[in-house]
């Protein structure tokens, strides 16, 4: 969207201030006595006080009131959101989904919180070590269910859905924001774009780029007509660019290309009542409060949400022969206590030469100590050209053999190498995990989008095998 500005960087010392109110951030000092413009100071903290510098996290936030002004949380319905990996039995098969299903507006009004599907995952957000995998599939911004609210702002909210350069008052009408205790977001949009309105200012969010809501802070997302996406949620750590090692300081997501809002504050008291929603534990509660959630008029920290456009992904590839292990994609990974073994890793397969000789170029046959969950967010996979299709999903187990069909294998065991390109208008992506996951009821059963005849592209690989075969004279 024009008009929305960003700070530059990963993981920076940020400081913004809204334009409205200059020198609103306190000069020398985190908490005066009384901050400029009558303001509330607020830390957020995304690590331990007590954390070695380089990776102690945390944020100031200056708001017109602290967000501890609400009612008391109250449980509310989870949908197909979980945390309860023994629903069903477990499942070591090859699983692919098909494109999973956006409901239709004019049949049911899904917003991003209720169109949160969980399709896998393991660990426990109690002791903050683990991961889950949602999809979302929504048609509706995020706005308030009541009767009173529906009838008032349905037609606005339908201007502002058909309208992309809008002015401040629609950028008001949000009236529920969500909230993660449990751990940060990781969202991939896949179809439609998302309008993120946080704590720190705005953000659009466009399939092709991805955006980081890191843990607890709250945010609202705005969409334009049926949206679909994949989220990956990581438990008791934080997103990193990946160390370089031998490739050096440059290559793979540079940190000047993570983009931070800036300041944005909405001063505005509803009597109908904003509602903070709040994933705790794996369970969602409901609070509300009369102010906005979004009325933060300055901030300065390092703990921020961000966004990052996959077209400026440096790639590493091979130039001689052989495979590079697809670490050499990796934009993000949230480190586990082992060194050198991830949580979890975004890793992305984008548009590059293939140059490498006498090689089989396309992925090698594989079993995995990780977990590999794949999405497409255009194109065709190099690897399976047919079955796997923009908004559906594959997850390939730990140890669980996969590899190319039969139709790749034949292709490119035969094919003349010259320089080529590959993956041309595809952007496939992995979630890589060391835990062993769980697939959910709503991902096996409910969701009706398993694709059960999956194991089939690889039933006609054939016999080469020849007995009687000699290298050939020079």
């Amino acid at each position: 969207m024009s008009g929305l500005k960003y700070l530059s960087g990963f993981g920076n010392e940020f400081s913004s201030e809204d334009p409205r109110c200059p020198g609103s951030l306190p000069e020398g000092q985190n908490n005066p006595q009384v901050c400029p413009y009558g303001l509330y100071a607020e830390q957020l903290s995304g690590s331990a006080f007590t954390c070695p510098r380089p990776t102690n996290k945390r944020s100031w936030l200056y708001r017109i009131l602290p967000s501890v002004r609400h009612k008391p949380y109250t449980a509310m319905h989870c949908g197909n959101l979980t945390e309860n990996w023994d629903e069903v039995e477990p499942d070591p098969n090859q699983l692919r989904w098909m494109p999973f299903t956006i409901p239709k507006s004019s049949e049911k009004k899904v917003d991003f919180v209720t169109g949160l599907h969980t399709l896998c995952g393991a660990g426990d957000t109690k002791s903050r070590n683990g991961i889950g995998i949602h999809m979302f599939t929504c048609n509706t911004s995020m706005v308030d269910r009541c009767v009173v609210c529906v009838v008032i702002i349905s037609p606005i909210i339908e201007l502002y859905n058909s309208e992309p350069h809008v002015n401040n008052f629609m950028w008001s009408l949000l009236f529920r924001c969500f909230n993660n205790s449990d751990g940060d977001f990781l969202i991939v949009p896949q179809q439609g774009e998302i309008l993120i309105t946080t704590e720190f200012g705005k953000m659009m969010v466009e399939p092709n780029e991805i955006c980081v809501i890191q843990q607890g802070m709250r945010f609202s997302v705005n969409v334009f007509g049926e949206t679909r996406g994949y989220v990956l949620e990581v438990y008791g750590a934080h997103f990193e660019l990946p160390d370089l090692g031998p490739i050096g300081a440059n290559g793979l997501a540079n940190p000047r290309d993570f983009l931070t809002p800036v300041a944005w504050y909405e001063d505005r008291e509803v009597a109908t009542g904003y509602t903070v929603i709040n994933k705790y534990q794996g369970k969602l509660f409901s609070s509300q409060q009369s102010f906005s959630p979004f009325n933060v008029v300055a901030w300065h920290g390092n703990y921020t949400p961000y966004k990052y456009n996959l077209d400026n992904f440096m790639v590493i590839n091979c130039v001689a022969f052989d495979h590079a292990d697809p670490s050499i994609f990796t934009v993000l990974t949230a480190k586990s206590s082992r060194p050198g073994v991830a949580m979890a890793d975004f890793v992305i397969f984008p548009p590059r030469w293939g140059v490498a000789d006498h090689t089989f170029r396309p992925p090698y046959y594989h079993r995995n100590c990780m977990s590999e969950f794949m999405g497409l967010i255009k194109g065709h996979y190099e690897a399976k050209e047919e079955g796997f299709q923009p908004g559906g999903g594959t997850l390939h187990s730990t140890m669980t053999p996969h590899g190319p069909d039969r139709d790749c294998f034949e292709k490119s065991s035969t094919a003349l190498l010259k320089p080529e390109r590959v993956a041309d208008g595809t952007m496939a992506f992995m979630f890589e995990s060391s835990f062993s996951m769980a697939v959910t009821k709503w991902g096996l059963e409910t969701c009706q989008r398993l694709d059960k005849s999956y194991y089939q592209c690889w039933e006609p690989l054939r016999k080469h095998f020849d007995p009687n075969w000699r290298p050939s004279k020079q």
